[in-house]
């Protein structure tokens, strides 16, 4: 029988265990994928910390960012979910969340279904691999599943399912017209792909805030027009007058926060002009609030809009876009450390933002 070693989550604050479980053969709507590369999320980081609940209670498989190849299908799953030929072998990407299809949330196209990771069990729970720090990952009903393009590396595809089709989306949300000014709050992974992102979608100028200069400095190379450093400017009133005055006084018409904390959000209103449009996406920790004036969304007309998930054609096109433009920008630079697999409690110790110092840009796991 093959068995895989998985990487096993108690809670926050208690080491992650290595596991042996069975692969055991898929179901005929199942594919068992034999994981390449996973990556540290910010939200593992989170659940980690014990900011966010793990998604279920009890011992788990944690992660979500992975790259792999098929290693056995169930009869359901003879092509992937653009109808091309799939086989054993074949390098693959796929949704880390299961919509339901059935819900108001579904059936209205909006990408937000409640029930996205109802398919999620306890680590002991055949077919056990239900996340991507482990040596395999069962696909189920609902996920979508990608062949990968010739000649792009593990460390370019693995963060594609989260990172990259997240900011892809949320950008298409929110819309960015021929020579917008966007602000993105936050350097990190997700902050990197959306100043390559917006650029390719038409952004004329582009301005990122942070408090760690070696992110920033990475998002110089990605091609961002100004950065914010925290530390140089620890007023809230001149970040914003920074942005006013690289727009002729009126303020961005975009703004990104990828950044997760909460005390950016009205921070990021004030740098939009009249009509501006604000996009939240990294806040996703419960219970931690942020003071915002509703005047200033109401009487300056900004659009608010909030985006967790993705439909599925964002990460078909996120691949396309990283084919098309990985000799453009610097997205090799994003992976920083790696680390086997038994080694997954060094990973998140040193993958954690406060105690990496930023020299940490992104971990990732070889299994």
């Amino acid at each position: 029988m093959v068995t895989g070693r998985a990487a096993v989550s108690r809670g926050s604050g208690i080491p992650m265990e290595i596991r042996e479980y069975p692969v055991v053969d898929p179901a005929p709507d199942q594919l068992v994928a034999r994981i390449t590369m996973a990556s540290i999320c910010g939200s593992d980081l989170h659940m980690w910390r014990g900011e966010m609940p793990n998604l279920g209670s009890g011992a788990i498989v944690p992660g979500h960012e992975m790259a792999g190849v098929v290693h056995a299908r169930g009869r359901d799953w003879q092509t992937d979910s653009l109808g091309r030929p799939l086989k054993e072998g074949d390098r693959v990407t796929f949704s880390f969340f299961n919509p339901c299809g059935k819900c108001w949330a579904c059936l209205s196209g909006t990408a937000r279904c409640p029930q996205r990771y109802a398919l999620r069990a306890l680590a002991d729970d055949p077919p056990h691999f239900h996340g991507a720090y482990a040596e395999y990952h069962v696909v189920k009903p609902g996920q979508w599943v990608f062949k990968v393009p010739d000649g792009l590396p593990d460390e370019l595809v693995a963060p594609v399912n989260c990172a990259l089709a997240q900011v892809l989306y949320s950008l298409h949300r929110i819309r960015i017209w021929l020579g917008d000014t966007i602000v993105i709050q936050g350097a990190g992974g997700l902050g990197l792909y959306g100043v390559a992102v917006a650029r390719e979608m038409g952004a004329g100028q582009i301005i990122v805030v942070d408090r760690i200069p070696e992110r920033l400095a990475l998002a110089r190379e990605f091609g961002a027009d100004a950065t914010i450093d925290l530390n140089e400017l620890p007023q809230r009133a001149d970040r914003v007058a920074f942005v006013r005055e690289r727009t002729e006084g009126r303020g961005a018409d975009v703004a990104l926060e990828v950044a997760g904390v909460p005390a950016v959000v009205q921070e990021g209103l004030d740098m939009l002009r009249f009509g501006g449009r604000y996009c939240l996406v990294g806040n996703i920790v419960p219970g931690a609030v942020a003071e915002v004036v509703p005047h200033d969304i109401i009487r300056t007309s900004r659009e608010v809009l909030g985006v967790v998930g993705y439909e599925a054609w964002a990460i078909p096109r996120a691949l396309e876009f990283l084919a098309r433009t990985r000799m453009k920008y610097p997205f090799d630079r994003l992976v920083s450390h790696r680390y086997p697999l038994a080694e997954i409690n060094r990973a998140f110790q040193e993958a954690d933002w406060a105690l990496s110092a930023g020299k940490v840009t992104r971990a990732v796991l070889v299994p």
